[in-house]
Protein backbone atom coordinates (compact mmCIF):
# COMPACT_ATOMS: atom_id res chain seq x y z
CA UNK A 1 0.00 0.00 0.00
CA UNK A 2 1.36 3.80 -1.27
CA UNK A 3 0.16 6.91 0.67
CA UNK A 4 0.50 9.14 -1.39
CA UNK A 5 0.36 13.08 0.28
CA UNK A 6 -1.08 14.80 -2.74
CA UNK A 7 -4.34 13.26 -1.37
CA UNK A 8 -4.46 15.47 1.79
CA UNK A 9 -5.93 18.75 1.65
CA UNK A 10 -3.35 20.26 3.47
CA UNK A 11 -1.20 22.04 1.14
CA UNK A 12 1.46 20.15 3.09
CA UNK A 13 1.65 16.84 5.55
CA UNK A 14 4.47 15.74 7.35
CA UNK A 15 6.08 12.85 6.29
CA UNK A 16 6.43 11.33 9.75
CA UNK A 17 2.11 11.29 9.46
CA UNK A 18 2.56 9.06 6.08
CA UNK A 19 4.67 6.72 7.87
CA UNK A 20 2.65 6.20 10.41
CA UNK A 21 -0.34 4.89 8.27
CA UNK A 22 1.17 3.17 5.88
CA UNK A 23 3.79 1.38 9.30
CA UNK A 24 0.89 1.02 10.93
CA UNK A 25 -1.41 -0.72 8.11
CA UNK A 26 1.84 -3.08 7.31
CA UNK A 27 2.39 -4.58 10.99
CA UNK A 28 -1.34 -5.10 11.54
CA UNK A 29 -0.68 -7.40 8.79
CA UNK A 30 2.34 -8.78 9.98
CA UNK A 31 0.38 -9.37 13.33
CA UNK A 32 -2.53 -11.37 11.55
CA UNK A 33 0.16 -13.74 10.74
CA UNK A 34 1.82 -13.91 13.77
CA UNK A 35 -0.83 -14.88 15.43
CA UNK A 36 -1.33 -18.13 14.69
CA UNK A 37 2.48 -18.75 14.41
CA UNK A 38 4.30 -21.91 15.65
CA UNK A 39 7.44 -19.43 16.79
CA UNK A 40 5.67 -16.28 18.33
CA UNK A 41 5.11 -16.07 22.28
CA UNK A 42 3.49 -13.30 24.10
CA UNK A 43 6.51 -11.38 24.73
CA UNK A 44 7.40 -11.20 21.18
CA UNK A 45 3.49 -9.99 20.09
CA UNK A 46 4.06 -7.31 23.10
CA UNK A 47 7.25 -5.45 21.05
CA UNK A 48 4.82 -5.98 17.69
CA UNK A 49 2.33 -4.40 19.69
CA UNK A 50 3.87 -1.45 21.24
CA UNK A 51 5.22 -0.61 17.85
CA UNK A 52 1.42 -0.55 16.55
CA UNK A 53 0.48 1.31 19.39
CA UNK A 54 3.25 3.81 18.64
CA UNK A 55 2.03 4.53 15.47
CA UNK A 56 -1.42 4.85 16.48
CA UNK A 57 -0.72 7.29 18.74
CA UNK A 58 1.15 9.06 16.31
CA UNK A 59 -2.07 9.53 14.14
CA UNK A 60 -3.71 10.46 17.43
CA UNK A 61 -1.71 13.45 17.85
CA UNK A 62 -1.96 13.69 14.17
CA UNK A 63 -5.70 14.09 14.29
CA UNK A 64 -7.68 15.72 11.06
CA UNK A 65 -4.34 14.90 8.54
CA UNK A 66 -4.29 11.33 9.84
CA UNK A 67 -7.62 10.26 9.26
CA UNK A 68 -7.64 11.99 6.03
CA UNK A 69 -4.80 9.88 4.73
CA UNK A 70 -6.54 6.85 5.65
CA UNK A 71 -10.08 8.05 4.15
CA UNK A 72 -8.23 8.78 1.02
CA UNK A 73 -6.07 5.30 0.88
CA UNK A 74 -9.76 3.61 1.02
CA UNK A 75 -9.87 3.66 -2.94
CA UNK A 76 -7.62 0.30 -2.23
CA UNK A 77 -8.78 -0.64 1.13
CA UNK A 78 -7.06 -3.40 3.06
CA UNK A 79 -7.33 -5.25 6.29
CA UNK A 80 -4.53 -3.19 7.69
CA UNK A 81 -5.91 0.40 6.70
CA UNK A 82 -9.71 -0.39 7.63
CA UNK A 83 -8.05 -1.31 11.02
CA UNK A 84 -6.28 1.99 11.56
CA UNK A 85 -8.90 4.21 10.39
CA UNK A 86 -11.35 1.93 12.62
CA UNK A 87 -9.11 2.24 15.43
CA UNK A 88 -8.91 5.89 15.15
CA UNK A 89 -13.02 6.16 14.71
CA UNK A 90 -13.59 4.40 17.55
CA UNK A 91 -11.31 6.76 19.72
CA UNK A 92 -12.32 9.52 18.24
CA UNK A 93 -16.33 8.69 17.97
CA UNK A 94 -15.58 9.63 14.17
CA UNK A 95 -20.09 8.40 13.57
CA UNK A 96 -19.01 9.05 9.57
CA UNK A 97 -15.82 7.26 9.75
CA UNK A 98 -17.69 4.49 10.82
CA UNK A 99 -20.74 4.61 8.59
CA UNK A 100 -18.51 3.94 5.25
CA UNK A 101 -16.34 1.33 7.52
CA UNK A 102 -19.69 -1.26 7.99
CA UNK A 103 -20.62 -0.09 4.20
CA UNK A 104 -17.46 -1.41 2.89
CA UNK A 105 -17.08 -4.21 5.18
CA UNK A 106 -20.31 -5.64 3.62
CA UNK A 107 -18.85 -5.73 0.62
CA UNK A 108 -15.34 -6.75 1.45
CA UNK A 109 -13.70 -9.20 3.66
CA UNK A 110 -10.84 -7.67 3.97
CA UNK A 111 -12.12 -4.52 5.32
CA UNK A 112 -13.80 -6.85 7.52
CA UNK A 113 -11.50 -8.37 9.25
CA UNK A 114 -9.69 -5.06 9.46
CA UNK A 115 -12.91 -3.58 11.29
CA UNK A 116 -13.37 -6.78 13.78
CA UNK A 117 -9.93 -6.77 14.80
CA UNK A 118 -10.03 -2.81 15.91
CA UNK A 119 -12.77 -3.23 18.19
CA UNK A 120 -10.50 -5.86 19.57
CA UNK A 121 -7.85 -3.43 19.59
CA UNK A 122 -9.24 -0.63 21.62
CA UNK A 123 -9.92 -0.97 25.24
CA UNK A 124 -12.99 -1.68 26.59
CA UNK A 125 -13.95 1.79 28.64
CA UNK A 126 -13.35 3.23 24.82
CA UNK A 127 -15.99 0.56 22.90
CA UNK A 128 -18.76 1.11 25.74
CA UNK A 129 -21.30 3.26 24.29
CA UNK A 130 -20.68 1.92 20.94
CA UNK A 131 -21.30 -1.20 22.07
CA UNK A 132 -24.64 -0.82 23.66
CA UNK A 133 -25.76 1.45 19.99
CA UNK A 134 -24.82 -1.65 18.50
CA UNK A 135 -26.46 -4.44 19.92
CA UNK A 136 -29.25 -2.74 19.84
CA UNK A 137 -29.43 -1.81 16.35
CA UNK A 138 -31.83 -2.87 13.88
CA UNK A 139 -28.89 -3.76 11.27
CA UNK A 140 -27.95 -7.37 11.58
CA UNK A 141 -24.33 -6.51 10.54
CA UNK A 142 -24.04 -4.16 13.60
CA UNK A 143 -25.13 -6.33 15.78
CA UNK A 144 -22.92 -8.89 14.67
CA UNK A 145 -20.09 -6.62 15.11
CA UNK A 146 -20.89 -5.79 18.64
CA UNK A 147 -21.46 -9.65 19.69
CA UNK A 148 -17.63 -10.35 18.10
CA UNK A 149 -15.98 -7.53 19.90
CA UNK A 150 -17.95 -8.39 23.66
CA UNK A 151 -16.60 -12.25 23.10
CA UNK A 152 -12.98 -10.39 22.09
CA UNK A 153 -12.76 -8.44 25.34
CA UNK A 154 -14.63 -11.44 27.67
CA UNK A 155 -17.94 -9.88 28.27
CA UNK A 156 -20.90 -11.62 28.32
CA UNK A 157 -23.85 -9.73 25.54
CA UNK A 158 -26.05 -10.82 27.46
CA UNK A 159 -29.82 -10.72 26.31
CA UNK A 160 -28.97 -9.24 23.05
CA UNK A 161 -26.78 -12.63 22.58
CA UNK A 162 -29.92 -14.68 23.68
CA UNK A 163 -31.77 -12.98 20.90
CA UNK A 164 -29.57 -13.27 18.15
CA UNK A 165 -29.71 -17.12 18.54
CA UNK A 166 -32.67 -17.49 16.52
CA UNK A 167 -32.21 -14.24 14.31
CA UNK A 168 -32.80 -14.84 10.88
CA UNK A 169 -30.04 -13.48 9.63
CA UNK A 170 -27.25 -15.95 8.95
CA UNK A 171 -23.98 -14.27 9.45
CA UNK A 172 -25.84 -12.36 12.89
CA UNK A 173 -27.07 -16.32 13.86
CA UNK A 174 -23.18 -18.00 13.03
CA UNK A 175 -21.55 -14.95 15.06
CA UNK A 176 -24.16 -15.60 18.21
CA UNK A 177 -23.27 -19.57 17.92
CA UNK A 178 -19.47 -18.83 18.37
CA UNK A 179 -20.17 -16.15 20.87
CA UNK A 180 -22.16 -18.52 23.00
CA UNK A 181 -19.25 -21.46 23.54
CA UNK A 182 -16.65 -17.86 23.91
CA UNK A 183 -18.28 -16.58 26.64
CA UNK A 184 -18.92 -19.86 28.43
CA UNK A 185 -22.71 -19.29 28.12
CA UNK A 186 -23.41 -23.03 29.47
CA UNK A 187 -27.27 -22.07 29.96
CA UNK A 188 -27.46 -22.44 26.22
CA UNK A 189 -26.16 -25.82 25.38
CA UNK A 190 -29.79 -27.14 24.84
CA UNK A 191 -30.11 -24.57 22.19
CA UNK A 192 -26.81 -25.20 20.36
CA UNK A 193 -27.42 -28.61 20.73
CA UNK A 194 -30.63 -28.50 18.81
CA UNK A 195 -28.72 -26.36 16.30
CA UNK A 196 -25.75 -28.67 15.82
CA UNK A 197 -28.42 -31.13 15.13
CA UNK A 198 -30.33 -29.34 12.59
CA UNK A 199 -29.92 -30.91 8.90
CA UNK A 200 -31.35 -27.72 7.73
CA UNK A 201 -28.96 -25.06 9.52
CA UNK A 202 -26.15 -23.88 7.04
CA UNK A 203 -22.78 -25.43 6.83
CA UNK A 204 -21.24 -22.55 8.74
CA UNK A 205 -23.17 -21.92 11.57
CA UNK A 206 -24.29 -25.69 12.08
CA UNK A 207 -20.16 -25.64 12.75
CA UNK A 208 -20.13 -23.59 15.65
CA UNK A 209 -23.12 -23.87 17.50
CA UNK A 210 -21.37 -27.53 17.48
CA UNK A 211 -18.17 -26.38 18.61
CA UNK A 212 -19.77 -23.76 21.37
CA UNK A 213 -21.54 -27.03 22.11
CA UNK A 214 -18.38 -29.31 23.05
CA UNK A 215 -16.35 -26.45 24.49
CA UNK A 216 -19.45 -26.16 26.96
CA UNK A 217 -19.33 -29.94 27.88
CA UNK A 218 -21.05 -32.04 25.21
CA UNK A 219 -19.38 -35.21 24.73
CA UNK A 220 -22.45 -36.72 22.54
CA UNK A 221 -24.16 -35.64 19.52
CA UNK A 222 -22.49 -32.54 19.41
CA UNK A 223 -18.76 -33.99 19.34
CA UNK A 224 -20.05 -37.24 16.90
CA UNK A 225 -21.10 -34.60 14.41
CA UNK A 226 -17.91 -32.84 14.81
CA UNK A 227 -15.64 -36.10 14.77
CA UNK A 228 -17.77 -36.91 11.78
CA UNK A 229 -16.78 -33.16 9.79
CA UNK A 230 -13.17 -34.09 10.64
CA UNK A 231 -12.43 -36.98 8.83
CA UNK A 232 -13.78 -35.23 5.54
CA UNK A 233 -11.88 -32.80 3.99
CA UNK A 234 -14.05 -29.61 3.72
CA UNK A 235 -13.38 -26.55 4.73
CA UNK A 236 -14.24 -26.75 8.54
CA UNK A 237 -12.43 -30.12 8.68
CA UNK A 238 -9.00 -29.03 10.04
CA UNK A 239 -10.55 -26.52 12.94
CA UNK A 240 -12.87 -29.39 13.46
CA UNK A 241 -10.10 -31.86 14.59
CA UNK A 242 -7.97 -29.29 16.79
CA UNK A 243 -11.04 -29.24 19.01
CA UNK A 244 -12.48 -32.83 18.52
CA UNK A 245 -9.24 -34.67 18.95
CA UNK A 246 -8.88 -33.26 22.60
CA UNK A 247 -12.52 -33.61 23.57
CA UNK A 248 -12.67 -37.62 22.22
CA UNK A 249 -11.06 -40.37 24.31
CA UNK A 250 -7.93 -41.63 22.94
CA UNK A 251 -9.27 -45.19 21.69
CA UNK A 252 -11.76 -43.14 19.72
CA UNK A 253 -9.31 -40.70 18.46
CA UNK A 254 -6.98 -43.57 17.32
CA UNK A 255 -9.86 -44.91 15.55
CA UNK A 256 -9.82 -41.50 13.53
CA UNK A 257 -6.37 -41.09 12.91
CA UNK A 258 -6.55 -44.42 11.53
CA UNK A 259 -9.75 -43.43 9.27
CA UNK A 260 -7.22 -40.67 8.44
CA UNK A 261 -3.83 -42.75 7.74
CA UNK A 262 -6.21 -44.44 5.56
CA UNK A 263 -7.12 -42.10 2.90
CA UNK A 264 -3.71 -41.66 2.12
CA UNK A 265 -3.02 -42.80 -1.39
CA UNK A 266 0.63 -43.18 -1.87
CA UNK A 267 2.07 -41.40 -5.08
CA UNK A 268 -1.10 -39.05 -5.53
CA UNK A 269 -1.25 -35.57 -5.75
CA UNK A 270 -3.25 -35.17 -2.10
CA UNK A 271 -0.66 -37.75 -0.62
CA UNK A 272 1.41 -35.32 0.61
CA UNK A 273 -1.23 -32.73 2.47
CA UNK A 274 -3.21 -35.96 3.46
CA UNK A 275 0.03 -36.96 5.71
CA UNK A 276 0.52 -33.61 6.97
CA UNK A 277 -2.94 -33.77 8.11
CA UNK A 278 -1.82 -36.84 10.00
CA UNK A 279 0.94 -35.53 11.73
CA UNK A 280 -0.59 -32.53 12.70
CA UNK A 281 -3.52 -34.39 14.29
CA UNK A 282 -0.88 -36.88 16.11
CA UNK A 283 0.46 -34.03 17.63
CA UNK A 284 -3.20 -32.52 19.08
CA UNK A 285 -4.10 -36.41 20.09
CA UNK A 286 -1.07 -36.39 22.47
CA UNK A 287 -0.66 -40.38 22.90
CA UNK A 288 3.45 -41.09 23.08
CA UNK A 289 2.33 -43.66 21.78
CA UNK A 290 2.96 -41.88 18.70
CA UNK A 291 6.20 -40.54 19.04
CA UNK A 292 8.37 -43.37 17.42
CA UNK A 293 6.12 -42.73 14.10
CA UNK A 294 6.60 -39.06 14.46
CA UNK A 295 10.30 -39.41 15.08
CA UNK A 296 10.69 -41.24 11.53
CA UNK A 297 8.73 -38.92 9.84
CA UNK A 298 11.44 -36.37 10.31
CA UNK A 299 13.69 -37.96 7.75
CA UNK A 300 11.78 -36.26 5.24
CA UNK A 301 12.41 -32.90 4.28
CA UNK A 302 9.03 -31.75 3.75
CA UNK A 303 7.69 -33.37 6.72
CA UNK A 304 10.04 -33.15 9.33
CA UNK A 305 9.43 -29.41 10.63
CA UNK A 306 5.63 -30.10 11.32
CA UNK A 307 6.54 -33.70 12.92
CA UNK A 308 8.71 -32.12 14.97
CA UNK A 309 6.38 -29.50 16.23
CA UNK A 310 4.09 -32.54 16.78
CA UNK A 311 6.70 -33.81 18.65
CA UNK A 312 7.08 -31.03 21.11
CA UNK A 313 2.87 -30.93 21.39
CA UNK A 314 3.02 -33.59 22.63
CA UNK A 315 6.41 -33.88 25.12
CA UNK A 316 6.62 -30.12 25.53
CA UNK A 317 10.69 -30.45 23.87
CA UNK A 318 11.69 -27.31 23.19
CA UNK A 319 14.24 -28.42 20.16
CA UNK A 320 15.63 -25.19 19.47
CA UNK A 321 16.56 -24.64 23.56
CA UNK A 322 17.52 -28.13 23.36
CA UNK A 323 19.90 -28.39 20.75
CA UNK A 324 18.15 -31.33 18.94
CA UNK A 325 17.61 -29.18 15.86
CA UNK A 326 20.07 -28.64 13.04
CA UNK A 327 20.66 -26.13 10.05
CA UNK A 328 18.43 -25.89 7.43
CA UNK A 329 19.42 -28.15 4.74
CA UNK A 330 21.29 -26.49 1.73
CA UNK A 331 19.15 -25.73 -1.34
CA UNK A 332 15.68 -26.52 0.33
CA UNK A 333 12.89 -23.78 0.10
CA UNK A 334 9.82 -24.83 0.60
CA UNK A 335 8.05 -21.19 0.10
CA UNK A 336 7.61 -18.61 -2.94
CA UNK A 337 10.99 -17.35 -4.02
CA UNK A 338 12.25 -14.97 -6.59
CA UNK A 339 11.97 -17.25 -9.72
CA UNK A 340 9.10 -15.61 -12.19
CA UNK A 341 9.20 -19.30 -13.87
CA UNK A 342 7.97 -20.78 -10.58
CA UNK A 343 4.51 -20.94 -9.94
CA UNK A 344 4.76 -21.89 -6.19
CA UNK A 345 3.18 -18.55 -4.66
CA UNK A 346 2.26 -20.25 -1.29
CA UNK A 347 3.74 -19.48 1.42
CA UNK A 348 5.95 -22.05 3.75
CA UNK A 349 3.18 -23.63 6.50
CA UNK A 350 6.27 -24.69 8.32
CA UNK A 351 7.97 -21.05 8.05
CA UNK A 352 9.34 -20.67 11.81
CA UNK A 353 9.87 -23.73 13.07
CA UNK A 354 12.65 -25.36 13.71
CA UNK A 355 14.60 -28.06 11.73
CA UNK A 356 15.14 -31.04 13.95
CA UNK A 357 17.91 -33.65 13.81
CA UNK A 358 16.33 -37.23 13.83
CA UNK A 359 19.11 -38.69 15.88
CA UNK A 360 19.36 -36.20 18.41
CA UNK A 361 15.36 -36.35 18.68
CA UNK A 362 15.35 -40.26 19.11
CA UNK A 363 18.82 -39.82 21.56
CA UNK A 364 16.30 -37.50 23.74
CA UNK A 365 13.28 -39.54 23.39
CA UNK A 366 15.25 -42.78 24.33
CA UNK A 367 16.26 -41.00 27.74
CA UNK A 368 12.86 -39.74 28.58
CA UNK A 369 10.26 -41.46 27.47
CA UNK A 370 9.67 -43.17 30.43
CA UNK A 371 8.03 -39.77 31.85
CA UNK A 372 5.36 -40.42 29.12
CA UNK A 373 3.75 -43.65 29.21
CA UNK A 374 1.68 -44.92 26.42
CA UNK A 375 -2.14 -44.90 26.97
CA UNK A 376 -2.25 -41.04 28.41
CA UNK A 377 -2.69 -38.24 26.48
CA UNK A 378 0.19 -35.69 27.06
CA UNK A 379 0.07 -31.58 25.61
CA UNK A 380 3.50 -29.76 26.34
CA UNK A 381 4.73 -32.05 28.23
CA UNK A 382 2.23 -32.88 31.10
CA UNK A 383 -1.08 -34.38 31.69
CA UNK A 384 -3.77 -31.57 30.32
CA UNK A 385 -4.92 -29.68 33.56
CA UNK A 386 -6.56 -25.87 34.09
CA UNK A 387 -3.10 -25.05 35.25
CA UNK A 388 -0.98 -26.18 32.97
CA UNK A 389 -3.27 -24.66 30.11
CA UNK A 390 -2.45 -21.46 32.25
CA UNK A 391 0.54 -22.05 32.13
CA UNK A 392 1.31 -22.41 28.73
CA UNK A 393 -0.63 -19.82 27.97
CA UNK A 394 1.34 -17.78 29.70
CA UNK A 395 4.66 -19.24 28.34
CA UNK A 396 3.60 -20.90 25.45
CA UNK A 397 3.98 -20.28 21.55
CA UNK A 398 0.97 -18.92 19.66
CA UNK A 399 -0.20 -21.88 18.32
CA UNK A 400 0.44 -23.88 21.81
CA UNK A 401 -1.48 -21.07 23.43
CA UNK A 402 -4.33 -21.50 20.99
CA UNK A 403 -4.73 -24.91 21.92
CA UNK A 404 -4.01 -24.36 25.80
CA UNK A 405 -6.96 -22.03 25.62
CA UNK A 406 -9.62 -24.50 24.05
CA UNK A 407 -8.07 -27.16 26.81
CA UNK A 408 -9.25 -24.87 29.60
CA UNK A 409 -12.83 -24.57 28.43
CA UNK A 410 -12.95 -28.33 27.91
CA UNK A 411 -11.50 -29.09 31.48
CA UNK A 412 -13.78 -27.00 32.83
CA UNK A 413 -16.84 -26.21 30.60
CA UNK A 414 -18.05 -22.81 31.34
CA UNK A 415 -14.82 -21.23 31.04
CA UNK A 416 -14.76 -18.22 29.15
CA UNK A 417 -12.28 -19.36 25.89
CA UNK A 418 -9.17 -16.68 26.36
CA UNK A 419 -8.55 -14.72 23.18
CA UNK A 420 -5.10 -14.99 22.18
CA UNK A 421 -5.20 -12.60 19.54
CA UNK A 422 -6.00 -9.98 21.81
CA UNK A 423 -3.12 -6.90 22.37
CA UNK A 424 -0.77 -8.33 24.21
CA UNK A 425 -0.79 -5.79 27.25
CA UNK A 426 -4.20 -6.52 27.70
CA UNK A 427 -3.32 -10.67 27.81
CA UNK A 428 -0.78 -10.36 30.30
CA UNK A 429 -3.51 -8.48 32.63
CA UNK A 430 -6.16 -11.41 32.15
CA UNK A 431 -3.24 -13.96 33.09
CA UNK A 432 -1.84 -11.93 36.25
CA UNK A 433 -5.88 -12.00 37.02
CA UNK A 434 -6.27 -15.41 36.51
CA UNK A 435 -3.05 -16.73 38.39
Amino acid sequence: MEIRTRSCSHSSVPPVVVQHVEEAAHLCHVRSVLLRSPHVQLHRLQRLDDRIAAHLDGLAVADEAGLKLCTDALATPTAGLVFTLAVLGLESSDTAVFQRLFALAGSESAAARGLLSAFGWVSAQTLQGTIRTLLTSTDPAHQTVALAACAMHRVDPGPPLDDALNATDVPLRTRAFRVAGDVGRIDLLPLLQSAALRDSEPAEPRFWAARSAVLLGDRSSSLAWLTTLAEGTGPFSDATAELSLKALDLPAAHQHLRHCAAQIKPDTPAAAQARRRLIRRCGITGDPHLIPWLIAQMTDLRLTRLAGEAFSMITGADLAWLDLDRKPPAGVDFGPNDDPEDDNVAMDEDDGLPWPDPDKVQAWWHAQQHRFPAGHRFFIGELPSPAHALKVLRDGFQRQRIAAAQWACLLTPGTKLFPTAAPAWRQQRWLAAMG
